[in-house]
């Protein structure tokens, strides 16, 4: 029988329709995804192997759950998609406020529906997308918020007195009945509210103003928080923690591939946008080197910890940055630039906690370092590694490119070249082509640019050469020659 034709409680007993729980309907249904092997979390990764698999696990135990990790460690996406995981549609009684099923009617509405019309109770359907609640925990917020409180109003206007209970206007958790309810940054709640979870989370019991209800509210319950604020905010309060069922540790990206992954999810529509935008693969990979060294750098805060967000802001800046200059330029189409990576500076310098000598550095300061040691990074990838100290009998396969400087009393790469006039630039220094030929031979012809201006940026971070910020360019010297022709 289709669900349309379900009007009735005695129409859904006709259909054979069993009640079950909703940790019971979680369950079976990831246990068929699993034996249909079929993707359970759409569009995560890195996850595969640690956070996922101890997920699943909580699910088939029926378990409440607490997902720990730093930010931007999709802890939030992870909670929504367990919507995918319930049944298409529910049978709830029409008129609950708190989804009441028919054959577990528990609020005292549809108790007296129930008991009064029996087979005739009206049933409605309720999709599986309106069955996801999510608040954000801040310090304001009450046990009214989250659970209930006296209605004066409904008292006055169904003319009862304070002692009944249908004087309650129920809160969240109650209208969250059989469905999933996400607490983020669950430490921020102040205790008081923390310990009103106690008996919902065990016994079921809700305490109102006076009023204590037995209703075994049905609800998923899924928490995020963030290790950080265990010392500078708040904690979980000892009890709630044991009540919650799995603590799950979510973790960043561990490598560039993985990383490079989720940004290209996340800046598909950006990247569609400006399509007539290049961008190298090596581009791509000093995005995510930038997070990473981050999470390394001695300016950054670790315990705050870095957003796979820069990453996706970071690549969206990036594009933008190119595709202004090809607008100013009158240009259709265009390349990034290494030197539009000074662009995406904003992008870093609003999603890193700096400690106090990273406050001294200054943010800009600190965001372009993160750069530059991008760029250091992955040159250890493509080129022979430059070494501080080499022997006079050692050759130097960068020789060539630093004696065309020494030569030359600067080069200048301004950020208003246009895309023929900077390959006319950089085709100047003769050296850097053979240099390119020899060690990335396979790279194609729209790459060239990059690697070539990659190349420089390189050697000025290994002290071969000096770059200097001119504001609207940059600018590449011999680190010895300046001083010579000045003599």
């Amino acid at each position: 029988m289709k669900i349309e034709n379900i009007k009735t409680f005695g129409d859904l007993k006709k259909a054979g329709f069993e009640y079950k729980t909703i940790k019971e309907e979680l369950r079976r249904n990831l246990l068929q995804k699993l034996l249909k092997k079929e993707t359970v979390f759409e569009g995560i990764h890195g996850y595969d192997y640690t956070v996922i698999p101890e997920l699943e696990r909580a699910i088939l135990s029926k378990h409440n759950i607490n997902l720990l990790g730093l930010r931007g460690q999709a802890k939030t996406r992870l909670a929504r998609q367990m919507v995918s995981l319930l049944d298409e549609y529910i049978p709830v009684v029409a008129g609950s406020e708190i989804n009441d099923d028919p054959f577990h009617p528990i609020s005292r509405f549809a108790k007296e529906l129930v008991h009064d019309k029996g087979d005739k109770t009206p049933i409605e359907w309720l999709h599986r997308d309106e069955r996801f609640s999510e608040k954000l925990a801040t310090p304001d917020v009450t046990v009214a918020d989250i659970i209930g409180d006296v209605d004066p109003i409904k008292a006055a206007n169904l003319k009862l007195t304070y002692a009944d209970d249908r004087v309650i206007h129920f809160g969240m958790i109650p209208r969250a009945n059989r469905s999933i309810f996400v607490i983020n940054e669950l430490p921020d709640l102040q205790p008081r509210i923390q310990v009103a979870l106690f008996n919902i989370l065990q016994e079921g019991d809700v305490q109102i103003r006076g009023f204590k209800l037995r209703m075994p509210l049905d609800v998923q319950f899924v928490f995020t928080a963030n290790p950080e604020d265990y010392t500078n905010r708040g904690s979980i309060v000892t009890p709630l923690k044991d009540r919650i069922g799995s603590q799950i540790l979510t973790h960043y990206p561990d490598d560039i591939k993985t990383a490079r992954t989720i940004t290209q999810q996340e800046t598909m529509e950006a990247s569609a946008t400006k399509e007539k935008i290049y961008v190298p693969e090596l581009a791509k990979d000093i995005v995510e080197q930038i997070s990473f060294e981050a999470r390394e750098s001695e300016f950054i805060d670790a315990k705050s910890g870095v957003s796979a967000r820069l990453s996706i802001t970071a690549f969206e800046n990036l594009l933008s940055t190119a595709e202004r200059r090809a607008l100013q330029n009158g240009e259709d189409k265009t390349s990034v630039r290494l030197s539009d990576f000074m662009g995406i500076i904003p992008a870093i310098t609003g999603k890193v906690e700096l400690v106090y000598e990273g406050e001294q550095e200054g943010a800009s300061e600190v965001a372009e370092q993160l750069i530059n040691s991008a760029v250091k990074r992955q040159f250890e990838g493509y080129f022979p590694k430059i070494e501080k100290l080499q022997k006079e009998s050692d050759v130097d396969p960068y020789a060539n490119v630093v004696a065309w400087f020494f030569e030359e009393s600067g080069f200048e790469l301004l950020d208003t070249l246009s895309d023929t006039e900077y390959k006319r630039q950089l085709n100047k220094i003769e050296p850097l082509e053979q240099l390119l030929k020899k060690h990335v031979p396979d790279i194609s012809a729209k790459d060239k640019p990059f690697f070539k201006e990659f190349v420089l940026w390189a050697l000025s971070e290994y002290k071969k050469l000096s770059k200097h910020n001119l504001g609207d360019g940059l600018e590449f010297k011999d680190v010895y020659g300046g001083y010579i022709s000045g003599l």
